[in-house]
């Protein structure tokens, strides 16, 4: 079945309103999955206008569902669109990273608040031995491969709440904060956050509510101080990255 363009879902925000696709999902999808790599990724610099005609060649489709792509992404806040100017890379700015930790915080306490109530201790358990498989220690895993773990364990504690939309709110900003937190994890102790996971999850089992907020509140509430010199370190990744690919 074909998508309604993401144009047309997007209530009162401004999108392009293209005309509903008959391209076949899975291209949809191929396309939409390889951009959204490449935004959270920032392969386009901070600010840039994304070039259509380039990017249907370098993936290899036509712009279609190019566009359809790019309407999903501006929705999620990975891309920006300016009517009659067409897609640019979103900002790497202080202020928003800092409102979507903020945000992230609120989400995850409320989440945490409701599992206490909900949670099954069998799925309690089992994340707990998520930790136990997956070690204190970063081993020969790169940045993204951590960052995806923590995210895993961050998502799979707010799934005990039962709240699906919240879930879809966390996900969403995980993914634009990822390239922050790329940076971040590489100064990180990954043993010490390790250690408050498990101290969030036996509090949730045990039921101390109390316990368990004020814990979650803390684990987050560390990066937020660490987020102006993250993203300075990141716009200077960007761009000596660009530079060398230049001069290769």
């Amino acid at each position: 079945m074909a998508r309604p363009s993401a144009a047309a879902s997007a209530g009162g925000r401004h999108f392009t309103g293209d005309p509903v696709s008959t391209v076949p999902d899975s291209t949809v999808d191929r396309v939409y999955s390889q951009l959204r790599s490449m935004a959270i990724g920032y392969e386009f610099k901070p600010g840039e206008k994304l070039n259509e005609v380039a990017l249907a060649k370098r993936l290899e489709v036509s712009r279609t569902p190019l566009r359809e792509a790019l309407n999903r992404l501006g929705i999620e806040g990975l891309l920006r669109f300016q009517p009659g100017k067409g897609f640019f890379c979103r900002d790497l700015d202080v202020h928003e990273i800092f409102h979507l930790y903020e945000l992230r915080k609120v989400v995850e306490v409320a989440g945490a608040r409701l599992s206490i109530e909900r949670a099954q201790d069998a799925d309690i358990r089992e994340l707990l031995a998520f930790l136990d498989a997956t070690g204190p220690e970063p081993g020969d895993r790169d940045v993204a491969e951590l960052v995806d773990l923590d995210e895993t364990f961050h998502e799979r504690l707010l799934a005990m709440s039962g709240n699906t939309e919240m879930l879809r709110v966390l996900h969403n900003v995980n993914a634009r904060i990822r390239f922050v937190r790329w940076i971040d994890m590489r100064r990180g102790d990954r043993r010490n956050s390790q250690l408050e996971h498990r101290q969030i999850l036996e509090a949730l089992l045990a039921r101390d509510e109390a316990s368990c907020v004020a814990l979650l509140e803390k684990h987050i509430g560390r990066r937020l101080d660490q987020i102006t010199s993250a993203i300075r370190e990141g716009y200077a990744q960007i761009y000596m990255g660009a530079q060398a690919q230049a001069a290769a």
